[in-house]
């Protein structure tokens, strides 16, 4: 089995309660646990994977919690790193169907600095970039960008992207965010997007189109979730979309992240996960295994707390 690193922000969700309404009218907030690498670092593990978490929080209570909460999730955080600014925060209301509204408050996610020692440990391994803040300024954006090209034609190393796109960080310079997106897609293998994601970064609305389009960039699968309707899968020449499981979704933070690293974990368990990247009919069989991950995170509130355990999923 192969170790999964998940790159990026560790942060504090605070998720509004009792209402349904946005965060302008939210009354209270609930500390969690969240940041999309470390939410996909804690689906890995649950599962039964070898997870590692990089990225840094602050020298605070807060930062404290996480590094608790990833370990008590079974991640390694021996490389998580301690800065001197506040942990990054963000403000999650949900709206009536579930979905998010957020607000950043930005801060040690920004510091994390590069580590060549654990860049060649690295080496050989599933390496997942899915950061949302990843792109933005600090030491971060170098860091995951040098991570990236040291690790890239290295043997047997799978790179894994998630662009992760926030409107809200992005909305006066969508063209920066395609531009830094395109390096990572030239040399990832595998991809995750939401049809926001598929759309922006292919200028194509028919889906079908833009995963071929992303192909093209150098990908050698692409996954594009499609919500309740299952997620469109394009590899080894085919394509075809892969139905979910009907579930009460009460909040859909942490879907996609428990998706990806449902994938991630079972890639990880093979000895050749970049022939399986080619390999239709086998993706075809752990992407509906990760659809079911990605539905039932959605039947809880919060990211980790509600990612499944394998016995959940049954595989």
């Amino acid at each position: 089995m192969k170790n999964v690193y998940c790159i990026g922000e560790l942060l504090i969700d605070f998720v509004g309660e009792g209402h349904k309404g946005g965060i302008a009218e939210a009354a209270a907030f609930l500390k969690k646990a969240g940041g999309a690498p470390a939410n996909v670092a804690a689906a890995v593990s649950r599962l039964g994977g070898k997870a590692y978490f990089v990225g840094a929080v602050g020298k605070d209570a807060f930062g404290d919690f996480l590094k608790a909460t990833l370990s008590e999730n079974g991640v390694n955080t021996d490389n998580l790193q301690r800065s001197g600014e506040f942990t990054t925060l963000a403000f999650v209301s949900l709206d009536q169907d579930g979905e998010r509204d957020f607000v950043f408050n930005r801060g040690a996610d920004a510091d994390l600095a590069y580590d060549d020692e654990l860049a060649g440990k690295m080496k050989g391994s599933v390496v997942h970039f899915g950061s949302a803040t990843g792109f933005l300024e600090g030491t971060l954006a170098a860091t995951y960008h040098r991570y990236l090209e040291s690790l890239s034609n290295t043997d047997g190393t799978l790179i894994s992207f998630d662009p992760n796109f926030r409107g809200d960080l992005w909305k006066h310079n969508q063209g920066e965010f395609i531009d830094k997106s395109k390096d990572f897609l030239g040399k990832a293998h595998l991809a995750k997007f939401s049809i926001e994601e598929a759309r922006l970064l292919s200028g194509e609305q028919d889906t079908a189109l833009a995963a071929e389009k992303l192909l093209d960039s150098g990908l050698q699968c692409c996954t594009i979730t499609l919500g309740k309707e299952g997620t469109y899968l394009a590899c080894g020449g085919k394509h075809s979309v892969v139905g979910s499981i009907a579930v009460n979704a009460v909040d859909t933070t942490g879907a996609g992240d428990a998706f990806i690293g449902c994938l991630l974990s079972q890639l990880a368990e093979s000895d050749k996960p970049l022939a399986l990247l080619q390999d239709h009919p086998a993706m075809k069989e752990m992407v509906m295994i990760a659809n079911k991950a990605g539905a039932l995170t959605t039947m809880g509130y919060g990211a980790i707390p509600s990612l499944p355990y394998r016995k959940d999923i049954g595989y």
